[in-house]
């Protein structure tokens, strides 16, 4: 069986490019397709890709396209349909605000997206993002193009029920959901120096409500990530709240030996891996219950699930927090459940069953009446 694997691009090494290294794990002679690559933005990330058959569409020599990607939006679809998919038995797209599920494959070729999500700026605008106005008269012709995409995918997986409904929604396709991989640590406990956020530092992750929350009760702050609000965040911060940027992942087992508790705030993410990390560290987690985090934490078991992403409401949960004991024990075993040996065996007994139906359906298909 000839497989492939198809990821919307390769600029940066988050929760899409761990799925995706999984993947290939499972599949290590699948060659992966993908818009284009940028190694430079990839940083010391880029050296894990070395070793994989990459194939990169026609969108590497555009100008601009690795920084301006969103400027080429209309045409996306030029993208994916130039990939030639024919010679595959299994195609399996992880696809997202690029919408590579997009590819062209035959009839006997089965394909299995793992949807991340729809394109959210396509069918659900983000508040806390600025509107590409002048891009917005091409959206209902790329809403047009996705639906028709979606309709092409045989078989749906994604990562939590928040976007099984809004694949049911948007793309009216049934999906099935296994949760992403996670290296879990199981071992270790919640220490007493600080609170600590882990993850991008964009608006899209509030990572402002938590920096004024610490701000406001006193509390020490630790800061692991990059991103946009920076610079302004530490414009607002005071000398309890520290900025490390990016660390290796060798050195977190360290960082979150001394947190009490991982703060994840945001109200949009569906799925996120540093809060099963931390729990996966014997941390507890507070989070936004409004978020995908309402799936991953037992609430006053292995965490403390608020409900309004305000810094209010953020504070309250603080406080509340620290009137409660949490077992790391616990926090590790419901880690577990989201660990990347658990998504393997998952992933190919779903594709494994897939291709059985799939195959089975063909041959009913061909027999005489």
């Amino acid at each position: 069986m000839k497989v492939a694997l198809v990821h919307d691009c390769l600029q940066e090494y988050g929760d899409a490019e761990r799925l995706l290294s999984t993947l290939h794990q499972i599949y290590p002679q699948a060659p992966v397709y993908t818009a284009f690559v940028d190694r430079s933005r990839l940083g010391q990330a880029a050296h894990r890709f070395t070793e994989w058959d990459i194939r990169s569409t026609f969108a590497q020599r555009l100008p601009g396209v690795r920084r301006f990607y969103q400027t080429y939006a209309a045409w996306w679809p030029y993208f994916w349909e130039s990939l030639n998919l024919s010679e595959y038995d299994l195609v399996i797209s992880s696809s997202g605000d690029f919408a590579s599920q997009a590819v062209l494959t035959r009839s006997r070729t089965l394909h299995i997206s793992y949807c991340h999500t729809p394109p959210r700026g396509l069918w659900e605008p983000i508040p806390p993002f600025p509107s590409d106005r002048w891009l917005s008269w091409t959206k209902p012709r790329r809403r047009q193009y996705d639906f028709y995409a979606a309709q092409r995918v045989d078989r749906f997986v994604t990562s939590s029920e928040r976007v099984v409904r809004r694949i049911r929604k948007f793309y009216r396709r049934a999906a099935e959901v296994i949760h992403p991989p996670v290296r879990v640590q199981r071992a270790g406990a919640a220490g007493t120096d600080y609170y600590l956020y882990v993850g991008d530092v964009n608006p899209l992750q509030q990572v402002d409500l938590v920096v004024q929350a610490c701000e406001q009760l006193d509390r020490p702050l630790w800061i692991v990530g990059t991103g946009s609000e920076v610079d302004r965040l530490q414009s607002l911060a005071g000398n309890k709240v520290r900025f490390l940027a990016a660390v290796p992942e060798e050195r977190m087992a360290e960082i979150y030996a001394g947190a009490i508790a991982l703060i994840y705030p945001t109200a949009y993410e569906d799925f996120a891996m540093p809060p099963v990390a931390a729990m996966g560290h014997g941390v507890p987690v507070i989070a936004c219950e409004l978020s995908g985090m309402k799936e991953i934490i037992l609430n006053y078991r292995t965490g403390l699930l608020f409900t309004q992403p305000t810094v209010a409401g953020l504070c309250e949960a603080i406080l509340q927090f620290e009137k409660l004991r949490f077992s790391a024990m616990a926090c590790i075993e419901r880690a577990e459940e989201f660990a990347e040996s658990t998504f393997i065996s998952k992933f190919e007994w779903f594709v494994a069953k897939a291709l059985d139906d799939y195959h089975s359906q063909a041959t009913i298909a061909l027999e005489p009446v």
